[in-house]
């Protein structure tokens, strides 16, 4: 019962900080795992790796519902879409396959230097500036390639790295999101089921798993994160966005050093 307890409670955490501050997944979701994971003893290669492919499996439930939001709203460049998506998958699977190779203290570090990387970027840098229009298919599915492979890495849905690439081909940020969400949903899926591949035989793995996805953490964060997460968007729309960016950027401080000083 106290597991279960805890499993919730990490959603309404996620829940919460993914309302407020606008982005979820892998950020919020993979530091809050870590820290049930090393109270329940697992050791820190299997709980890495537990983490990264849990986030991902929690991403495929909750975002589903904010794709198809946005597919109502007409907010899904289509345009982009099947080559993004393309590229996403190829780099999902690899990415995930290329986590299960590393020790957990590596992805550790891999996710570290990136929660600092997102950091600098919402402290110091603003929107990329528009070009002049959506690349060749080519050129989309190459990138979406290279953001697969570094959001199953590190377990996010991929929006923190699509949505500037988009808003920097002159997508409309509206439209930016929506496909962004359809997108993320894709990565969620090849990743889930690249880190359910790579895990399998691993004798470490803990009950309840199948690989590397471990279901009482992916049904307990999806529960309580969809009821919570209207709470934190109502809580943002009374806070000044300059407030917003700069808590989350600390948070991500906080959280990115935590991880790399192990």
């Amino acid at each position: 019962m106290g597991l279960v307890i805890s499993y919730l409670a990490a959603g309404m955490t996620v829940g919460l900080a993914s309302g407020l501050f606008g982005i979820g997944g892998g950020v919020i979701v993979v530091p809050v795992l870590l820290i049930i994971f090393a109270a329940q003893g697992m050791s820190a290669d299997v709980a890495m790796h537990l983490a990264v492919g849990s986030s991902l499996a929690t991403i495929v439930v909750t975002g589903l519902s904010s794709a198809r939001a946005h597919w109502r709203l007409g907010n899904i460049v289509m345009q982009a879409l099947p080559w993004l998506a393309g590229g996403l998958v190829a780099g999902a699977l690899a990415g995930a396959q290329i986590a299960a190779a590393l020790p957990g203290d590596v992805l550790r570090l891999v996710f570290g230097v990136f929660l600092l990387a997102m950091a600098v970027q919402l402290l110091f840098f603003g929107q990329p500036r528009s070009s002049h229009g959506v690349p060749a298919p080519a050129i989309v599915a190459g990138v979406g390639a290279v953001i697969g492979t570094i959001s199953s890495l590190v377990g996010i849905g991929g929006g923190t790295l699509v949505v500037p690439f988009l808003a920097w081909t002159g997508v409309a940020m509206r439209q930016a999101v929506g496909t962004s969400a359809a997108a993320g949903v894709c990565i969620a899926i090849a990743g889930t089921l690249g880190f359910i591949l790579a895990g399998t035989g691993d004798e470490q793995l803990p009950a309840w798993s199948t690989g590397y996805i471990y279901w009482p953490a992916v049904a307990g964060i999806t529960v309580s994160s969809v009821f919570i997460a209207p709470l934190g968007a109502r809580l943002a729309s009374h806070l000044p966005a300059t407030w917003l960016r700069r808590a989350f950027a600390l948070f991500l401080v906080a959280v990115g050093l935590r991880l790399l000083l192990g």
